[in-house]
């Protein structure tokens, strides 16, 4: 068998574990929404009330998520006071922390000048009544409240430059279609997991909207 036969097949064997990886990510239940408006790469979303399991921390937008991560994977493995599992969600979001602001997805991740918030959105049927208490007390439970979000999807990878070239995208995209931005914090959403090739990534950016008057 020639190298170049090995170097295919070794291609398209790792293609389908990617393919294959997809669809277990895609599995994983997602933030409820609504779409009022559809617009190839755009939409205009209705997110239902969520739960959220959050922490603040310092750190640059690329890195802060893998700080934030442990902790909070460790609060739904069992890292609480009734040691229970939760099931992990989808998507990961990321907006400063400098502003109040409600995000519908399992891991959210916000920044002001010195740092973010990074949450896990917790799965549908849980409240804070049933939530156990996080045994870190870095992990706080919070509610988050329905709202109407602008969003833009793309693929690709997790670098400030393409979040910030899509936030653009989604600014420009917003007061065309009769909306305004409500001043809270974009967010920025990941579906999948670092394993993902970057080519299969589900990601998004999210700012909250409201219909111009």
């Amino acid at each position: 068998m020639s190298r170049m036969t090995v170097l295919v097949l070794a291609a398209l064997v790792l293609l389908s574990a990617a393919f294959a990886f997809a669809r277990v990510a895609r599995a994983i239940e997602q933030a409820l929404y609504q779409v009022e408006l559809a617009d190839g790469a755009f939409e205009l979303r209705r997110y239902a009330p969520r739960v959220v399991a959050e922490m603040s921390l310092p750190g640059s937008f690329e890195d802060v998520g893998n700080d934030a991560f442990g902790p909070l994977a460790a609060y739904i493995g069992g890292a609480n006071r009734t040691k229970a599992s939760i099931a992990m969600t989808a998507p990961v979001t990321q907006e400063s922390s400098s502003v109040e602001i409600a995000m519908t997805a399992p891991v959210t991740q916000e920044r002001d000048d010195a740092s973010y918030r990074v949450c896990f959105v917790m799965p549908a049927d849980q409240t804070l009544a049933t939530l156990p208490e996080p045994t870190d007390p870095r992990v706080v439970l919070r509610e988050e409240p329905a709202r109407m979000m602008a969003a833009v999807r793309y693929r690709g990878t997790w670098t400030e430059t393409r979040y910030r070239e899509n936030l653009a995208l989604l600014r420009a995209w917003i007061p065309a279609h009769g909306l305004a931005e409500t001043g809270g914090s974009p967010v920025w959403a990941r579906y999948d997991p670092p394993f993902m090739p970057w080519f299969l990534r589900r990601n998004e950016v999210l700012i909250e909207v409201e219909r111009a008057r």
